[in-house]
């Protein structure tokens, strides 16, 4: 972990292993993991809604392991706590989570927070937040979250950008054919989920392309 995350560039994909997804599929993480760790991923959001804490630590553990070796940033979702006993990089919160400055004072000045809005008057307060970087989506429809909110659309994304100053990742319905758009629109990176999970288990593959598109 880097003390002077915040300082540098966010990486263009940001890519988010979600359990649920995971289990859905029959996929096992330790084979998505290991094969976006050869694909170079340099970023990585776990996702878990469902499981125990204790669950949510042994899987951090295992992704942890994967990535050993590697520059690439770990971000839990959701749960502060557990962030600081896994000992990862950062925490993402969402609008019935915990506040950022709530979160902050659990994970400390050092690790990684981000922050996710759905709309103006969200963005306007996450740029006053502590916060490290914003999201903003969904940004086209999408079938990876159970109750997702309005699309904001490309517009969306523009308008977010004009409100922030903090690094902006988009999220929601990201694909290989628009995430290029997405960018233009002002995101300085991409959050994907179920595209990186294709059903012909080609994780690696569909990750490089992604890398690639986006360079």
């Amino acid at each position: 972990m880097s003390g002077n995350w915040k300082w540098r560039k966010l990486p263009r994909l940001y890519p988010i292993l979600d359990a649920g997804l995971l289990a859905q599929r029959g996929v096992a993480l330790e084979a998505v993991a290991g094969q976006w760790r050869a694909a170079g991923i340099t970023l990585l959001q776990y996702r878990d809604k469902h499981s125990t804490p204790q669950q949510i630590l042994e899987n951090a553990a295992k992704i942890r392991r994967i990535f050993a070796g590697t520059d690439c940033t770990l971000i839990l979702d959701d749960r502060a706590d557990l962030t600081v006993l896994a000992a990862w990089d950062g925490v993402h919160v969402g609008q019935q989570d915990l506040s950022p400055e709530a979160a902050r004072r659990v994970v400390g000045p050092e690790r990684i927070l981000g922050f996710s809005t759905h709309n103006e008057e969200q963005v306007r307060a996450a740029e006053l937040s502590c916060a490290d970087y914003v999201a903003i989506g969904p940004v086209f429809a999408t079938a990876s979250k159970e109750s997702p909110d309005r699309v904001v659309g490309l517009e969306g994304v523009r308008r977010a950008r004009a409100l922030t100053t903090r690094a902006l990742v988009a999220i929601g319905g990201i694909t290989r054919a628009n995430c290029r758009q997405v960018l233009d629109a002002g995101a300085d990176s991409v959050a994907v989920i179920s595209e990186l999970l294709p059903e012909d288990a080609g994780f690696s593959k569909v990750a490089e392309d992604f890398l690639a598109i986006l360079r």
